[in-house]
């Protein structure tokens, strides 16, 4: 690979060094905290200030998120599966986790006397983020039955590449007869989400069983449309 020595601005080359002596000298000529450009543009086609913002949940994203019936459906044929495949699909439907953080679940952070299992965030600024997430006891009883927690220790609960596992969820969502976009690990989670809006579990609890940054991520979900709208709506009513 050529290593270029100079930068090419308005046809005319500048060095490097010419341009981090170009720089030094702004910097020097405005108060301090201030960040002066290097080069005038031309045309500025950036967008203005605070007009770039994360759109909220459209119909189009709404069509890649599992409905309650669609997920009533998917626990149903992941509890009809056979063992770590069957805990495997319920893990992310319980819990809403990520595929990779599913994936990535030891034996040691499945808190049976509390009833919850603990994920790894992924998506931080840096690693040793975890969140606890609640299941069903009867899901707790689960895992101990299929899974040899005591014997597994720090070993993960399924010793897969993400390329296993979205093929078992693929392999749930057909026995359920999901179909379209919203079959896919990313569909059970979105899923989650909504079902979770639609239950009145406050947004900053569905947030943190997320592992959402930002309030604003899992507000997306409050979008709702179809069945979840109206259930939404029907709370209203009776109140």
């Amino acid at each position: 690979m050529t290593r270029l020595h100079y930068i090419e601005i308005d046809g005319k080359r500048y060095r490097w060094r010419e341009v981090l002596q170009l720089r030094r000298e702004q910097k020097k000529a405005v108060a301090p905290g201030q960040q002066p450009a290097l080069f005038k543009l031309k045309d500025d086609h950036r967008p203005a200030a605070g007009s770039h913002r994360r759109r909220p949940l459209s119909r189009a994203v709404a069509l890649r998120s599992i409905d309650a019936a669609e997920r009533q459906q998917f626990l149903r044929a992941a509890e009809n599966a056979s063992g770590v495949v069957g805990t495997f699909c319920a893990t992310l439907a319980h819990t809403g986790c990520r595929l990779s953080e599913a994936l990535a679940l030891t034996a040691c952070r499945v808190d049976v006397s509390a009833g919850i299992l603990v994920f790894e965030s992924l998506k931080k600024r840096r690693k040793g983020i975890y969140r606890a997430v609640p299941v069903p006891p009867d899901f707790i009883e689960r895992l101990k039955t299929v899974h040899d927690l005591a014997a597994l220790g720090g070993a993960r609960l399924w010793p897969w590449s993400r390329t296993t596992g979205w093929r078992r969820v693929r392999e749930i969502m057909d026995a359920s007869a999901i179909r379209g976009l919203c079959a896919t690990p990313k569909g059970v989670r979105h899923g989650f989400g909504i079902k979770a809006v639609t239950s009145d579990v406050p947004l900053n609890m569905a947030q943190k069983w997320l592992g959402h940054a930002r309030l604003a991520t899992t507000a997306i979900y409050t979008d709702a449309v179809g069945p979840e709208e109206q259930k939404i709506a029907e709370r209203m009513w009776a109140a």
